[in-house]
């Protein structure tokens, strides 16, 4: 007699798996738009989400529409679903990181920052070489498939004040959150490689579901610099920076 009950629950983990990689890309989702992006019944969409929600890797949000009726019931990755994404080595860069805060000071933490997304610029910088240098929207498009590839599930969208870079996933949140100083230099990076002035609008660290960067429409007549003295607009503007968590200082 052959069973089917292994097969069954490889199915539906696997469809789990896709459901939590759709919450990562997305950063929330109700269950009918789960089921269309699956390919499956809202009934079946809706079994996988209370498992997974008993499970504590998804939890829910209402969120306010424009249409007449209830508030739709959307769908987002737990803290502890996210870590499961590739988050390592948080505690260790912690300590790290409070120690030379606390031996060097705060402008040490920010040179931390500048040097470890250096060579993240490069690569990018690399990849968006073919992308119209007046056109921040295709080079939008061509940096979130740049940032794609390095692990952060980034999408680029046209909106009517410019364009969004939306990146689903991030692989030093949990640093982040007590050192704002990596978001700081990311958001600057994002500026030069684009050659605009970016504003970061939400952070993954800060609580929200999906880093958001504002890519404004037109170019302003400033290209991003690489290598020449002053560097742009995006370097020479203070951005406002994610919320710092509170955290003791060593006496």
């Amino acid at each position: 007699m052959v069973t089917r009950s292994g097969g069954s629950h490889s199915t539906d983990g696997e469809t789990r798996r896709r459901v939590s990689q759709l919450l990562l890309e997305r950063g929330h989702a109700t269950a009918a738009e789960l089921a269309h992006a699956l390919g499956i019944t809202a009934t079946a969409t809706r079994r996988h989400l209370d498992v997974m929600e008993s499970e504590g890797q998804v939890e829910t949000r209402v969120v306010k529409t424009s249409r007449r009726g209830r508030p739709a019931k959307h769908y987002q990755l737990t803290s502890a679903a996210r870590e499961s994404f590739g988050h390592t080595y948080d505690d260790l860069a912690m300590e790290a990181l409070r120690w030379i805060r606390r031996f060097e000071g705060e402008d040490a933490i920010s040179a931390f920052a500048a040097e470890q997304v250096a060579s993240l610029e490069a690569r990018c910088r690399a990849a968006l070489d073919a992308a119209d240098a007046d056109d921040p929207m295709a080079r939008a498009q061509a940096l979130a498939d740049a940032l794609s590839g390095e692990g952060y599930a980034a999408t680029a969208s046209v909106i009517a004040s410019g364009g969004q870079l939306c990146q689903h996933h991030c692989p030093v949140a949990g640093v982040a959150a007590e050192f704002p100083q990596l978001c700081e230099a990311e958001t600057r990076v994002i500026g030069r490689l684009l050659g605009v002035h970016v504003q970061r609008l939400a952070t993954i660290a800060n609580g929200d579901g999906v880093c958001t960067t504002h890519v404004p429409a037109r170019h302003h007549g400033r290209k991003a610099a690489s290598g020449r003295s002053g560097g742009t607009r995006a370097d020479r503007v203070p951005l406002p920076a994610p919320r710092r968590m509170n955290a003791e200082r060593p006496d």
